[in-house]
């Protein structure tokens, strides 16, 4: 499981993650914020909806993929902020 090296106090953030207020330090990637707060997937597959979650945490994989504020982005590259609306992408449908 994640889990922070430094618990020192740091100024905080809060934002929603599909419905769920979420606090995370200032400085936190969206992904480090969600998986300090415990969440280990962040989506699903289209394909097989096998869950998802974050990999590399350098942007080279797309595992993390999320949507904020109605933009689907990778959850390691944005910057965790104040009032950020974060869900889970929508699994398509499987086609017939």
């Amino acid at each position: 499981m994640f889990e922070r090296i430094d618990h020192s106090a740091t100024a905080q953030v809060r934002f929603s993650f599909n419905g769920e207020t979420v606090i995370g330090n200032a400085g936190d990637s969206i992904a480090a914020a969600l998986l300090a707060a415990g969440h280990k997937m962040f989506r699903k597959t289209p394909t097989t909806a096998a869950p998802r979650g974050p990999f590399c945490m350098m942007g080279s994989c797309f595992d993390c993929l999320v949507v904020v504020d109605g933009e689907t982005v990778q959850a390691c590259q944005i910057p965790a902020l104040d009032g950020l609306v974060v869900t889970s992408p929508p699994v398509p449908k499987a086609q017939p």
